[in-house]
């Protein structure tokens, strides 16, 4: 086993890190810590059915590092339905902050696709995206989801 989640997907190799509470990361181009088990299985498998666009929801423990305002920001993340987008501001004004804010919570989020931040877009354009390949890596994303009508 070479640690790899997906050793090939529309993003890259991806890997992920773990600790006793959950998935504490993802890893763009190599692995992580977590290289065995049933939560590498768990992971690995869900993984795949959402590359192969046949899983619309991840049902794995995450434990991202967090303070109390990044964990509600990852709540509303994980509210938006596959396929769907939100834009800074909606959140902003969910969660009663700047869009600045949101965007920087975007950026520090360490568990990318599985917190699907790349759902998120800027007011007048796609906005940025922290994962490796950066917005490019949020149009695949968005594209694999169906929701690229929005790009055009």
């Amino acid at each position: 086993m070479d640690g790899l989640i997906c050793s090939t997907s529309p993003v890259g190799p991806l890997g992920a890190d773990a600790d006793e509470n959950g998935i504490t990361g993802l890893v763009w181009g190599r692995a992580g810590t977590l290289k065995g088990g049933d939560l590498f299985r768990d992971l690995a498998s869900q993984m795949h059915a959402y590359f192969a666009q046949e899983l619309t929801e991840f049902d794995l423990p995450l434990a991202p590092r967090a303070s109390a305002f990044q964990q509600r920001f990852y709540d509303a993340l994980c509210a938006i339905p596959y396929g769907e987008t939100r834009t800074y501001g909606d959140l902003a004004k969910v969660l009663e902050v700047s869009a600045q804010a949101i965007g920087q919570a975007c950026g520090a989020n360490p568990i990318a696709i599985l917190i699907p931040c790349h759902r998120v877009l800027g007011a007048n354009g796609l906005g940025g995206y922290s994962g490796a390949g950066g917005v490019e890596a949020k149009v695949t994303l968005l594209r694999l989801e169906k929701a690229a009508g929005l790009l055009i």
